[in-house]
């Protein structure tokens, strides 16, 4: 659902779609004057932990520099049952209201500023224990395995299929997709 910017919303202004849903309004682009519901995404950590313990579904956070990655992958993470939420970097993601709210982290291993593994050794210092997918286009077998070493649920390779990724999603979550 689109709504046009009247010049009286704010950025990330807490809305309800026509189902009732709770989402944030989201800009996209200075010369486009549309408003996108995210709908699903719980705005704060204290709402997704009490939403979680009523059925509601597992936010699953998405960090990677690829913008085809964070714009694909959360749309499928809530075909099968996810909340999901696109975060562009590990900095960007640390700043947001989602990191206590998280249940899992689909990780991109190589990016600009802070690495996958800096992120997850960054939450283990702050006493977060969130499970982590890794997800990487180097097809390196011996790294995965020290990953998974780390603590890591599973380390996917580029490009990998939807049930490689559901695969890892059950171990990270076993039942908490909402059907």
């Amino acid at each position: 659902m689109l709504l046009r910017n009247q010049g009286s919303l704010s950025l990330e202004e807490e809305c309800t779609d026509r189902g009732g849903s709770t989402g944030i309004l989201s800009y996209h682009g200075e010369d486009e004057p549309n408003w996108r519901i995210l709908v699903g995404m719980a705005k704060r950590a204290k709402k997704s932990t009490r939403a979680s313990a009523l059925g509601a579904a597992a936010l699953v956070s998405v960090v990677d520099d690829d913008e085809s990655v964070r714009e694909s992958l959360p749309g499928l993470l809530r075909q099968l049952g996810f909340a999901a939420r696109g975060f562009s970097s590990a900095d960007e993601f640390l700043r947001s209201d989602s990191v206590s709210a998280t249940r899992c982290l689909i990780l991109d291993i190589a990016m600009p500023g802070m690495s996958g593994p800096e992120l997850q050794q960054q939450l283990t210092g702050l006493g977060l224990t969130i499970k982590i997918i890794f997800i990487t286009a180097r097809g390196d077998e011996a790294l995965r395995r020290e990953l998974i070493g780390r603590g890591a649920v599973d380390c996917l390779f580029k490009p990998f299929s939807e049930q490689g990724l559901k695969a890892a999603l059950d171990l990270a979550l076993p039942g908490s997709r909402v059907r």
